[in-house]
């Protein structure tokens, strides 16, 4: 009867094989023989320990559930046994949870070939490929992914890039993979166009922020809404602040002083490089772009960005945004304005000037309870981050604001993803890119 039992259950797990699509890791050791040694060490030296402590107490079956105030073999004997049963369920789960898998982050030459994908963007955020701390999706006709895994989620920076068809089948597969995996699928800051993609995804969409975007067409020093512009830059003017512009083959005669500055950047911040989302301070990245440099009136460099072009969308942008600690107050000003009197010269029609997180939360007591969350974190964090000093910032060059999402698991989920997101952004360059890249810039909103 047990034998026709296995053979029904056999026969329909082999009817309903194709249900099963994650592949476990049987043959895939999680954890190192190392590891395994030294568990396997303990608890036989565990046994042994018992079996000398209580060596003058003869075996006898009814010490399994013999209880008693003074029993301290059986005690021993069953504690012993829990400790092999746990072990023995925690390698059955180890080796029946799928498959971990590393995806590969391209090398110099496979982000060459992504240059004229990039440069097809209309969003400048596809310059974060270059960083190459990310591992890519492409397809044949020009889409591109980005994404990388963060503890119990496979988050995607952005929305792919490519055709409408193209960014639809990229959205699908990364949700098969995260799937497959057995991991939350995340897309992290998408913009607005298609959020009912990720709605028919399965996903929620959360709020992250607002993206200050400044129209080149129309943007210009005159007129009393620009006096504090107007007085920034002739300020800077009368200290003999002045901004050169780079091209990026421009770049590698200059990487000295800009390394000085951004040293003395981080160290003013207090902090460390990040990663994923942001950029770092890596020469291989810096030497694809051209940048902007601040010259103080001896000729010394004390402020640099470099700059994210996107001509196909006609949109400008910066990465890198860091100053000297000697730097005159108000240099950061000086080279937004310059930035964007040139960007309209160039041709630009908009330069990104990055999101300001937490901007723009539904307040209301009836909002979404996500949005009431960020919104209070976002009133009472402020002595922490200045979300409201950040937005009031680049609000004065009169950008259009425009609302960036998560698309992510809703519900319980959403605590794990934002923790994940946290800790893989945090985790900066040299743990992102791994030992077979060079250590290493900082995309800075601030």
């Amino acid at each position: 009867m047990l034998i026709a039992a296995f053979v029904v259950l056999a026969a329909l797990l082999l009817a309903g094989r194709s249900h099963f699509s994650r592949p476990a890791a049987v043959l895939e050791a999680r954890f190192s023989p190392i590891w395994w040694r030294n568990v396997a060490l303990v608890v036989l030296g565990t046994g042994w320990l018992m079996l000398f402590a209580y060596r003058n107490v003869p075996y006898r079956n009814r010490l399994w559930w013999q209880f008693e105030l003074s029993g301290d073999a059986p005690r021993a004997l069953r504690a012993l046994l829990a400790v092999v049963i746990v072990l023995s369920l925690v390698a059955l789960w180890q080796l029946l949870r799928p498959a971990p898998r590393r995806d590969p982050l391209p090398d110099r030459e496979q982000l060459d070939a992504l240059k004229p994908r990039i440069d097809g963007a209309t969003r400048s955020q596809a310059n974060l490929a270059y960083l190459g701390d990310k591992a890519l999706l492409t397809t044949g006709d020009g889409g591109l992914l980005m994404f990388r895994q963060g503890g119990r989620s496979l988050i995607a920076m952005g929305d792919p890039l490519g055709s409408p068809e193209e960014r639809a089948r990229l959205r699908w597969t990364f949700r098969e993979m995260a799937d497959q995996r057995d991991l939350r699928c995340v897309f992290y800051q998408v913009d607005r166009e298609d959020l009912e993609a990720y709605l028919d995804l399965g996903l929620a969409l959360v709020k992250l922020g607002e993206e200050a975007v400044v129209d080149l067409t129309t943007f210009g020093l005159e007129g009393s809404a620009r006096a504090e512009l107007r007085q920034s830059r002739n300020r800077g003017q009368r200290e003999g602040l002045r901004v050169v512009h780079l091209a990026a083959e421009e770049i590698g005669a200059w990487l000295p002083a800009l390394r000085r500055i951004s040293d003395q950047w981080l160290a003013l911040k207090a902090g460390s490089e990040k990663g994923f989302s942001l950029g770092f301070f890596d020469e291989d990245y810096l030497r694809r772009f051209p940048a902007a440099v601040v010259l103080a009136a001896d000729g010394t460099p004390v402020a640099f960005a470099n700059l994210w072009p996107a001509p196909a969308g006609g949109e400008l942008s910066i990465d890198l945004m860091r100053h000297a600690a000697d730097a005159p107050r108000g240099v950061m000003d000086v080279l937004f304005i310059e930035l964007m009197l040139w960007g309209k010269a160039q041709g630009y029609r908009s330069f990104n000037l990055g999101m300001a997180p937490l901007s723009g939360m539904a307040r209301h007591r009836l909002a979404a309870r996500s949005q009431r969350l960020l919104g209070f974190l976002a009133g009472h964090g402020e002595r922490f981050y200045g979300f409201e000093g950040l937005r009031r910032y680049k609000d004065k060059f009169g950008p259009d604001w425009r609302p960036r999402y998560l698309a992510a698991p809703g519900g319980v989920h959403l605590a794990g993803v934002f923790l994940d997101l946290t800790r893989l952004i945090n985790r900066g360059p040299a743990a992102l890119r791994g030992p077979s890249h060079p250590p290493p810039p900082t995309r800075s909103d601030s």
